[in-house]
């Protein structure tokens, strides 16, 4: 028994190696050559505990992501490709069905099998490479007074100009200097902690706690809002979402371009979000007294037969006198230093940007008082309403949006309410869409040509529509064994790491040589 298992061994030699140790298998049939084959496609796990090899390559792919963008001195163009044929075409199509559902309206008849066409269509337009939609927002947008709070400071404004770069500082020899920004942002105090952990648990404020991290995202976006018109241009960002050790959630940001600290801290401080929602002070049904679902009508109060009140109308009884739901604001710590490129301290910024993204937000609990305080936040997450689409809302008598059968309060499948991501459902890495000119999928490419190039591949681009991928079911006769996939793939790795440790030799030796004749020449 104390030998090691096999397979064990073989896993742990697939991490050595960089393999994925969860391949996902799925067949491609080639419409050119009518080549079936299956094919192992990595899991793109981002978390160790997952897949720790492609946590790693994901985690530097936003490593090399972060530091393209940081420091750039040109301003990034980006220039949307001309429309092609086909997607001409749709549109066209579009416009047709758009019309004859208008006729269809406007005779009185049922719309809703035009409606089901204009989405396919919508679906169709964005698969063939368009963003966006046509006819843009289709519902009416709930708007409430935009009057800044009186407790919160007004802001400078400045004019906008037209650029991502940032201002530059010359020196007294006439050297430019481009600085950036690294900054750290906070939630407030909810009690006194140590060591992550509250000394007084029952006067600590975990309801406050959990509903700023199902918040949190929002608060972001109002600070980066009020970031760019304090600044005047167009600020752009690459952030990650950290947990701290009191479970909290907080936030550091590269930002291209300098700005005083005292103004970031000012922008901080003045920068709030004010949730809508319909109160949640009363509990109305908990336990087995819970509302009772009528088909093509939705949820009844058990008792009285009343129909509850659907999710506008909920936000519609809101008079002008009303109270926000929640009030998230960030804490007073508010750290801003500035980082040049090129310098000890930018790669250092970048490697604590990518710190914690390969582990989940609850991971890290040593000892039983944080597992207790652990257990106490999910506990005060577990009924707070996380959306307006969570069954939590059924608790204080609202039907959530889009109610359907089966909702019961307590048992939201949302992430937010699950205990490794701790009330956080947004993601982890924020990236302004001006921060490096491409995409992550571009990134992920050019690093790939890289290593083709090295391996003296070619990278020719493929036709999308040439292959037809379908997942493998379990017990295909042509699907080899798990551990059989991972000896391949580590046979393969191997052999490429070979060759580029032998291309490593020739350069550096070509090198040499290249010294060697300058020596003998001068």
């Amino acid at each position: 028994m104390a030998q090691p298992l096999a397979r064990e061994v073989a896993e742990e030699v697939a991490k050595l190696n960089g393999v994925c140790i969860r391949p996902v298998a799925l067949r491609r049939l080639d419409l050119v050559t009518g080549k079936d084959e299956i094919i192992d496609v990595p899991c793109g796990a981002t978390l160790e505990s997952k897949c720790p090899s492609c946590a790693k390559r994901n985690r530097q792919l936003r490593m090399a992501q972060c530091r393209e963008g940081w420091h750039l001195t040109e301003e990034p163009v980006v220039s949307p490709d001309a429309a092609t044929e086909e997607q001409r075409w749709l549109v066209e199509f579009r416009a047709d069905m758009q019309a004859r559902r208008d006729a269809a309206e406007r005779a009185g008849e049922e719309t809703q099998d035009w409606d089901a066409v204009l989405a396919g269509l919508d679906e169709e337009i964005n698969a063939a490479g368009m963003r966006g939609k046509i006819v843009g927002r289709t519902a009416p947008k709930r708007i409430r007074s935009t009057r800044r709070r009186q407790d919160a400071p007004n802001l400078p404004k400045r004019k906008m100009a037209s650029t991502t770069l940032g201002r530059t500082f010359e020196a007294v020899d006439g050297q430019v200097y481009r600085p950036s920004l690294f900054v750290t942002l906070t939630l407030p105090s909810y009690g006194k902690v140590r060591d992550g952990v509250p000394v007084d648990p029952e006067t600590y404020d975990y309801q406050r706690a959990a509903r700023d991290a199902l918040h949190f995202s929002k608060l972001v976006d109002r600070f980066v809002q009020n970031l760019r018109r304090v600044a005047g241009y167009d600020v752009q960002y690459f952030a990650t979402v950290e947990p701290q050790k009191r479970l909290a959630p907080h936030l550091h940001m590269a930002i291209r371009g300098t700005l005083p600290r005292a103004e970031v801290k000012q922008i901080a401080a003045a920068t709030y979000h004010q949730v809508w929602w319909p109160q949640t002070n009363e509990v109305r049904f908990e336990g087995e007294h819970l509302p009772v679902w009528e088909e093509e009508a939705g949820y009844l109060d058990p008792d009285t037969g009343e129909l509850l009140p659907t999710w506008d109308q909920a936000l519609d009884d809101l008079d002008a006198d009303a109270e926000p739901l929640h009030l998230i604001r960030f804490g007073d710590q508010v750290d801003a230093k500035g980082v040049l490129a090129g310098t000890p301290d930018s790669d250092q910024c970048i490697r604590y940007l990518s710190k914690y993204l390969t582990k989940s937000l609850g991971e890290g609990l040593d000892n039983p008082a944080q597992r207790h305080h652990t257990a106490r936040f999910v506990e005060a997450l577990r009924y707070e309403p996380c959306s307006p689409t969570c069954p939590n809302w059924l608790r204080y008598g609202v039907q959530p949006k889009g109610a359907k059968p089966g909702m019961t309060p307590g048992r939201c499948r949302s992430k937010a309410h699950k205990p490794e991501h701790l009330g956080y459902a947004g993601r982890r890495v924020l990236v302004s869409r001006k921060w490096s000119n491409k995409t992550l999928a571009e990134h992920k490419q050019d690093r790939r040509t890289w290593v083709l190039e090295a391996l003296g591949q070619a990278d020719e681009p493929t036709d999308p529509h040439r292959y037809v991928w379908r997942p493998v079911r379990p017990g295909d006769p042509d699907l080899a064994p798990v551990g059989m996939r991972l000896l391949r793939s580590v046979a393969e790795r191997q052999r490429w790491r070979a060759h580029l440790r032998e291309l490593e030799t020739r350069a550096s030796g070509q090198d040499l040589s290249a010294t060697e004749e300058e020596g003998r020449a001068a």
